[in-house]
């Protein structure tokens, strides 16, 4: 698998290059040189999860890992289903949430962990990431107690649900979690200071396992396949699906899959306050604002990393911009969309809600929708009992956790220091 930097071009890895490395040159996004065509989906859409996804990887990948090794990362990684529910007439939730930390991150953060783990070769490496929220949890639990490496995870304090935190912040171990007095585009701000930092990443042997990182990236481009699989058979045509967007890497994922051959007619992606891309689709200037906090906390982004590979996509497979639909929604709009569903027999989480609510309102006469779930509803507890009136259990992988203590350091947004604690 060949790749290229978005930045600059003539900058060129492999697959194990671009996992080790995570971002190029400038901070440049890696990219494949080419996205393969699959032939005969039919016949691929009929396969279970775990052996369509081998061959899907296998065909992006390449020869780099050879099958047997990469089914076996493949089996390591997805042990949960991706179920699809429908909630509406023609309308569907593809559910992203029954994986180890309830979140859709668990596909591409324990894919990466299997990746990395296998084409790392010698030497020290370092995880550095920031989490609004759920990105956390994944890296966390994938890459927890894997010899040799160790993870920094950096998040805005006080941004994240309480229930987010604890889940990522009370393993210790070879994993380190550091509160930021800022928001989540300082935190990862940060993450990219330290990649330009050449000694440091010497040093240490930075690698991130945000969405920049490729691994994660094609990883979700499988549950793209799954939830079509899933759709029944005389609702396969005219498919639209709308994205919860906060960085913009699942997106991509989708953008990815649709250019194989899977048969999407287009995609919606669905923002918070933090409304950057809908207002540069609209006016075509981008001017980020100043990030907001919302109830879709993991979507407070105004700085999406991955909307080069997304504006890549569209140039290279000749599609219009003006082909994605974006629209946002408030907390008001959020909460009443959630109390919708909740009547009509679906319970959801602010995200997931965001999602619905866009695609129900775009959605044309003889289309499919499917949105995306991506995390447990109980991952937002407080805010999601508040506003349905009800009391959700725990599950027990967030009851355990709920009961240990925080083992977060508190830091200021200060590159300096963040570099000093990774160094020590």
């Amino acid at each position: 698998m060949n790749l290229y930097n978005i930045k600059h071009p003539e900058e060129q890895v492999n697959f194990a290059q671009a996992v080790r490395q995570g971002l190029g040159k400038d901070q440049g996004l890696f990219f494949p040189e080419i996205i393969p065509h699959l032939d005969n989906i039919d016949a691929l859409l009929e396969l279970p999860l775990v052996e369509r996804s081998e061959k899907i990887l296998g065909a992006l990948i390449g020869d780099e890992i050879p099958a047997d090794k990469l089914a076996q990362l493949v089996k390591n990684a997805f042990t949960f289903p991706a179920p699809v529910e429908k909630v509406a007439d023609h309308i569907y939730a593809l559910e992203l949430f029954h994986g180890p930390t309830l979140a859709f991150k668990d596909f591409g953060g324990r894919f990466m962990a299997q990746a990395l783990a296998a084409v790392r070769g010698d030497g020290k490496i370092t995880i550095l990431t920031a989490t609004s929220g759920d990105t956390g949890a994944a890296v966390a639990h994938a890459f927890y107690g894997l010899e040799n490496i160790d993870v920094v995870i950096l998040y805005p304090k006080g941004k994240i649900s309480p229930l987010q935190e604890k889940l990522f912040c009370t393993l210790g171990g070879n994993i380190r979690t550091v509160a930021i007095n800022g928001d989540f585009d300082d935190c990862q701000a940060l993450v990219k200071q330290a990649f330009d930092d050449a000694e440091l990443r010497q040093a240490i042997g930075l690698n991130s396992a945000n969405s920049i990182n490729i691994s994660r990236l094609l990883a979700q481009v499988c549950y793209y396949f799954e939830a079509v699989a899933q759709l029944p058979k005389a609702e396969r045509e005219n498919i639209v699906v709308s994205v919860p967007s906060g960085n913009f890497g699942n997106l991509t994922a989708g953008l990815i899959a649709k250019t194989m051959g899977l048969p999407i007619k287009r995609f919606i992606a669905a923002t918070n306050a933090n409304d950057t891309v809908p207002r540069y689709l609209s006016t075509g200037e981008w001017a980020p604002n100043d990030t907001v906090a919302t109830l879709s906390n993991a979507m407070d982004v105004s700085r999406p990393n991955n909307w080069p590979r997304v504006e890549e996509l569209f140039k290279r497979n000749g599609w219009a911009l003006s082909e994605l639909h974006s629209a946002a929604m408030n907390d008001e709009q959020t909460e009443q969309t959630l109390r919708a569903m909740n009547e009509q027999g679906y319970l959801c989480e602010p995200h997931g809600a965001i999602a619905y609510g866009v695609l129900k309102a775009d959605l044309q006469p003889g289309e499919t929708g499917l949105f995306l779930c991506t995390a447990h509803p109980a991952k937002f507890k407080e805010s999601v009992e508040r506003i349905l009136s009800t009391e959700l259990p725990l599950p027990e992988a967030l009851d355990k956790h709920n009961k240990l203590p925080l083992l977060s350091d508190e830091m200021d947004n200060d590159f300096a220091t963040l570099k000093a604690y990774l160094l020590k």
